[in-house]
C-alpha cells in the first residue's frame, strides 16, 4: 500500500473513533466504532518483490508494446531517433525501445504492376493485407512515329532487394515503386514505341517487347545499390486506333488472298512437275524398251551372220552334191505317187529343184474319186 494512502487512513481514524463514541460509546453502533480497519494496511506485506517487478514489466509490455513480429517475405527497418539502421531485421520476433525506436515492416515479396484499361479484379485482392503487391494502372498512352495515339498494356514483376531495403527506403521513401518502376517503365515505353508507326507495331511486337524489357532492366540495374530486383516486363497488348485497326485488317485480308493464290499457283506448279516427271518416265520406259528391241535384233542378226559364216565355211562341193542327191531321192519318191508332176533340175545344185504339179483341177478330182 502506498505511504500516502496509509497516512490518509491514520489521519481519518481518530475522527472516525470520536464519531463512533458520540453515537453510542460502545463502538458497536453505526459503522462499527473502533473495529474499523484500513483494508489496504496488510496488502503487499506478504507479496514477494520479484512478483511485483514481473507484474510491472508485463503491464509495461502490454501498455507500450515494445516488440514486433516480422513475417516471412518481409524485412524490418529499425529506426532509432529518426536514423535508419543499415542492417535489415529478418523474419522473427524483435524488441525495440518505445519512444526512441520503432520498427517498420517492409514487403520484399514479388510485386506486380499492370498497365491496362481493363480494370477487372485480379487474383489476390481479397488477400491484400498479406499480398500487398498488386497495383493496377491505366494503359500507357504513347504517340507513334506519325503522332497517332496507341495504348500499351504491360505487366511488370519486381521485388525490393532485402539487403538494401533500409537504404532504399531512406533514399526513395515509401513511394519508391512510383519513382523507380513506374517512371522508368513509362519513359522506356514512350521511347521504344515512338520509333514505329501504328501499322508496324503488330508486326514488330516481339522486337518491341524485347527492347522494352532490356531497356527497363538497364535503367533499374543502373541505380545505386541495385535497390530493386526486376523479374520480368511483359508486353500484353497493343491497342491501336479503330481506323488503323480496320486498315490493318484489310491489308491482312489482302495478304491472305495473295497467300492463297500463291499456294494454288504452287500446287498447280507441283502438279505440272509431277505430270512432266510421269511423261519423262514413260518416254524413258519406251526408249529403254525400243533400245532393248533394237539390241535384240542386232544381236540376232550378228548371231545369224556368224552362223552363216560358219555354214558357208563348212560347205564343200562334195557336201552340196550329197545334199542334191538326197533331194533328188526325195523327188523320186514323190514321183511314184504323183507321176504327172514336172520337175525342173538345176545342174550344179546352185538352185534347188522345182516341182510343179501338172494335173488340172478336173484330173485331180477324178483321181480323188
Amino acid at each position: 500500500m502506498p505511504a500516502d494512502m496509509n497516512d490518509y487512513f491514520k489521519k481519518k481514524k481518530p475522527t472516525m473513533q470520536k464519531n463512533s463514541s458520540g453515537n453510542g460509546g460502545n463502538g458497536n453502533n453505526g459503522g462499527g466504532g473502533n473495529n474499523f480497519e484500513n483494508p489496504f494496511n496488510n496488502m503487499g506485506k506478504g507479496m514477494p518483490t520479484w512478483l511485483i517487478i514481473v507484474a510491472g514489466i508485463i503491464f509495461l509490455i502490454f501498455t507500450f508494446k515494445p516488440y514486433t513480429i516480422i513475417n516471412s517475405g518481409e524485412v524490418g527497418i529499425k529506426v532509432t531517433t529518426g536514423k535508419f539502421q543499415d542492417e535489415p531485421l529478418h523474419p522473427g520476433f524483435h524488441f525495440f525501445i518505445p519512444v526512441f525506436q520503432k520498427i517498420i515492416p517492409v514487403n520484399t515479396r514479388i510485386r506486380l504492376i499492370t498497365y491496362s484499361n481493363d480494370m477487372a479484379a485480379e487474383l489476390g485482392d481479397r488477400y491484400r493485407g498479406l499480398e500487398g503487391g498488386l497495383k493496377r494502372n491505366r494503359a500507357i498512352p504513347v504517340l507513334d512515329k506519325r503522332g497517332l495515339t496507341v495504348n500499351i498494356d504491360l505487366a511488370v514483376q519486381y521485388s525490393l532487394k532485402a539487403s538494401s531495403a533500409p537504404a532504399t527506403i531512406a533514399k526513395w521513401g515509401a513511394s519508391w515503386e512510383e519513382k523507380i518502376i513506374n517512371s522508368k517503365v513509362r519513359e522506356v515505353v514512350r521511347d521504344v514505341v515512338g520509333q514505329y508507326t501504328a501499322e508496324q507495331l503488330p508486326e514488330m511486337r516481339n522486337e518491341i517487347a524485347a527492347a522494352i524489357q532490356t531497356k527497363v532492366r538497364q535503367k533499374v540495374e543502373s541505380l545505386t545499390n541495385n535497390p530493386v530486383i526486376l523479374s520480368s516486363v511483359e508486353l500484353r497488348n497493343i491497342v491501336l486506333p479503330p481506323k488503323i485497326k480496320e486498315k490493318i485488317e484489310e491489308v491482312q485480308a489482302a495478304k491472305q488472298d495473295v497467300t492463297i493464290a500463291e499456294q494454288e499457283k504452287e500446287k498447280a506448279k507441283q502438279q505440272a512437275q509431277k505430270a512432266a516427271e510421269v511423261a519423262r518416265g514413260v518416254a524413258e520406259k519406251n526408249r529403254i524398251e525400243a533400245q532393248g528391241e533394237a539390241d535384240k535384233i542386232r544381236i540376232e542378226a550378228e548371231e545369224q551372220a556368224k552362223a552363216n559364216i560358219l555354214i558357208s565355211q563348212s560347205l564343200t562341193p562334195e557336201l552340196l552334191q550329197l545334199e542334191q542327191i538326197k533331194t533328188q531321192g526325195k523327188f523320186n519318191e514323190a514321183l511314184k505317187v504323183n507321176k504327172d508332176a514336172q520337175i525342173f533340175l538345176t545342174p550344179g545344185g546352185a538352185v534347188p529343184n522345182i516341182w510343179v504339179d501338172a494335173k488340172g483341177k478336173q484330173q485331180r478330182m477324178m483321181g480323188q474319186q
